[in-house]
């Protein structure tokens, strides 16, 4: 029987940002959407997505919910079959950058959410596609409803997010990277950098795609996440 897989969504959105997913995987094998709105450090989020999933399971994060996914690979790596990290980053964040939130997170504060969450849409990348007006629609639909006290909370843990090099250097499950080239914030080198620290990794770009692959390009994601979750595990 097929193992459920954990779907981690990225900073300020919610499962929505999985509906194509969800939609594809659950007829197949049982689905679930971890949380990373509740707290402010990737420690403790990736706490309450192991409090809350099964006892074994594969694993997709997108964004921060892969650097979640990361940690949560660090303290349980015999729970987790298989990992696949999406539009995401195993380095820290940049002094320069964590100061760089601040502005961002005294604007939220001072109640403009969108504003700011639109901002950081255009900084991350959206590829130009036929639905690109939507899914920018979708994104600050997700960051509204989300509201103020996530968006500081994730950009805290960001900011304080621990290095995962380490754990996934010595990680021993099959792992799938995926990202957009036309991702702004983190990139093809960064993914190829990811690549090759892993050991079983396979990194696969979606041309065309920007940060939202999951929303961007749902056939492909699909097509090679039913590949990847399907595939044979092999005992290393």
């Amino acid at each position: 029987m097929a193992d459920p897989v954990v779907f981690l969504p990225g900073f300020m959105c919610d499962a929505r940002a999985f509906w194509p997913q969800i939609m594809s995987f659950s007829a197949s094998r049982a689905v679930q959407i971890g949380s990373v709105a509740h707290a402010d450090s990737v420690g403790a989020l990736a706490q309450r997505v192991l409090d809350g999933a099964p006892k074994r399971f594969s694993l997709c994060g997108v964004d921060l919910g892969g650097m979640v996914a990361m940690e949560v690979l660090n303290r349980a790596p015999d729970r987790v079959s298989r990992v696949a990290l999406i539009s995401t980053t195993a380095l820290t964040e940049p002094p320069h950058v964590a100061a760089d939130r601040e502005p961002g997170i005294i604007g939220v504060r001072n109640g403009r959410l969108i504003e700011v969450a639109k901002a950081q849409i255009e900084a991350a990348g959206v590829g130009e596609g036929p639905h690109r007006d939507e899914i920018i629609d979708l994104v600050l639909d997700m960051a509204e409803a989300l509201g103020p006290d996530v968006f500081v909370r994730q950009s805290r843990a960001l900011q304080r997010r621990p290095d995962p090099q380490r754990t996934l250097r010595k990680a021993k499950q099959p792992v799938l990277l995926m990202c957009g080239s036309e991702d702004l914030l983190y990139g093809v080198k960064r993914h190829e950098f990811l690549a090759e620290l892993i050991p079983n990794a396979e990194l696969k770009v979606i041309t065309g795609a920007g940060h939202y692959l999951t929303l961007e390009q749902p056939s492909a994601v699909n097509h090679a996440l039913k590949d990847f979750l399907d595939a044979p595990l092999v005992l290393r």
